[in-house]
């Protein structure tokens, strides 16, 4: 069975005109700058440095793609924010963002990263909101879960399951720890079944997901 510990970069990209023509499917992982990001990719590969941690959020400004299988993708987002990075390079890049997430035919959906002590800011609403014209499914990895207590991390795993079912039902939501190698698998489940990687065409119901024991999704 496929895996994503077989994650082998290929590409990076700066333009539309930059992304592989061979793409079958594509899942793209996103979240706000210092989330975790990178860390929750690493965890998922099981290498070090297979997505590099940047001491400054928001400095790397551009698409990378990793390869799972032929023609199946799990795409490395910069991180959101963007603090370090001068207004009109910020303006191009949310420019080709914009056409990727919202043209792209192969994208089939969006992992997306928060950290469980701050989910759902500002700017993480106004992705998810950006994101939803594109008719595809999110399933959202609480990082950092371990630097709560059980308690903390349930009610923050109850709020974004709350806010989900109130204003985007299709899409699911679950614990992740890079640090603790929790989640590990429900998330990998998502990213190989929206790849077509595990038998199915796709999920369903992405919010089953939330329904899981066992300290993935609780």
């Amino acid at each position: 069975m496929p895996s994503l510990r077989s994650l082998e970069f290929v590409k990076s990209a700066v333009s539309l005109a930059d992304l592989p023509e061979d793409s079958i499917a594509e899942v793209a992982i996103a979240g706000r700058s210092n989330a975790g990001k990178s860390s929750a990719l690493n965890a998922l590969a099981n290498r070090r440095r297979l997505a590099y941690v940047s001491r400054t959020p928001g400095r790397t400004q551009e698409i990378n793609y990793f390869r799972v299988a032929e023609g199946r993708y799990l795409v490395d987002l910069p991180g959101y924010g963007y603090a370090q990075v001068p207004v009109e390079l910020r303006r191009r890049w949310d420019k080709f963002l914009g056409e990727y997430l919202l043209g792209r035919t192969a994208l089939r959906g969006m992992v997306l990263v928060m950290d469980a002590r701050h989910p759902l800011t500002q700017i993480d609403r106004f992705m998810l909101e950006w994101f939803e014209p594109a008719g595809r499914p999110v399933h959202i990895l609480l990082t950092k879960s371990d630097k709560l207590g059980r308690s903390e991390a349930a009610r923050a795993l109850h709020s974004v399951t709350r806010f989900l079912a109130g204003n985007y039902p299709p899409h699911s939501v679950q614990l992740f720890s890079s640090t603790e190698k929790l989640g590990l698998e429900g998330a990998e489940e998502v990213v190989l079944e929206w790849l077509g990687l595990t038998g199915t065409a796709g999920i369903k119901n992405p919010r089953l997901k939330g329904s899981k024991t066992g300290g993935e999704t609780p």
